[in-house]
């Protein structure tokens, strides 16, 4: 029963790593429907780790147990295996350690590093901005390039730069503040995460530099969206 399944999980494992997302890369339908296709790309990461472990961790345990359950409670409570336990067994379940540690591992530091780097980036432009007559939620910073850009946490900042309040009329400054607004309200920044950390921690996979590509260009498409329909949307009185 457990090496079928530790079968199975492997052949769902290689699927994920490489076909699937292949195919979802180049898939036009996401660009109709970017959030779909932003909780795809979050199924995939998360089945694709779950399924890899799982494989590692079902063919160690198998000389416990008939099933998974059964067969970790054995180890836990320190019951003889039913089977003889081989190399390849102890190879498997010290992988599965290794794996899942490096992954929660690589997640865990992925977002300090981040929320230290967007901390102190808030910091310095607090420094120097100042509000916008353009938007009440905004700060405008004083440079001539045209850059508008937020920073999520706790205490959320939209910053529009002079040049491109200056290069813009009323309506494409609504758009792109509206456009930042949606990265703020639907939390992209989560969407990315995982796989900052899935790149980080499998450099040579070529599906996870993919995958995080894919992900940060839906987000843009789906800031759009959200951005379009908030101004088409009558505002209340």
């Amino acid at each position: 029963m457990l090496p079928a399944t530790a079968a199975a999980l492997a052949v769902l494992a290689a699927l994920l790593a490489w076909p699937v997302p292949a195919l979802l890369g180049r898939a036009r339908w996401p660009r109709r429907d970017p959030l779909v296709a932003l909780v795809c790309w979050q199924a995939i990461g998360l089945a694709g780790g779950l399924s890899i472990i799982g494989a590692l961790l079902v063919h160690g345990l198998a000389p416990w147990g008939h099933s998974l359950p059964e067969a970790g409670w054995a180890v836990l409570t320190g019951e003889p295996s039913e089977g003889a336990v081989r190399g390849d067994h102890w190879v498997a379940l010290t992988l599965a350690g290794v794996l899942t540690a490096e992954l929660l591992g690589v997640l865990a530091l992925s977002w300090v590093r981040t929320a230290r780097t967007r901390r102190r980036h808030r910091e310095l432009l607090e420094l120097v901005v100042q509000p916008a007559p353009a938007a009440p939620d905004a700060r405008l910073l004083e440079h001539p390039a045209p850059v508008a850009f937020c920073i999520p946490g706790a205490r959320p900042l939209l910053v529009l730069s002079s040049g491109m309040v200056a290069e813009l009329d009323d309506d494409q400054l609504a758009a792109v503040v509206a456009h930042e607004r949606a990265h703020l309200a639907e939390h992209h920044h989560l969407y990315l995460l995982p796989f900052v950390a899935w790149e980080a921690a499998l450099p040579v996979l070529p599906p996870a530099a993919r995958a995080h590509a894919a992900v940060r260009e839906l987000v843009e498409m789906r800031a759009d969206d959200r951005a379009l329909t908030s101004l088409r949307s009558p505002e209340p009185r």
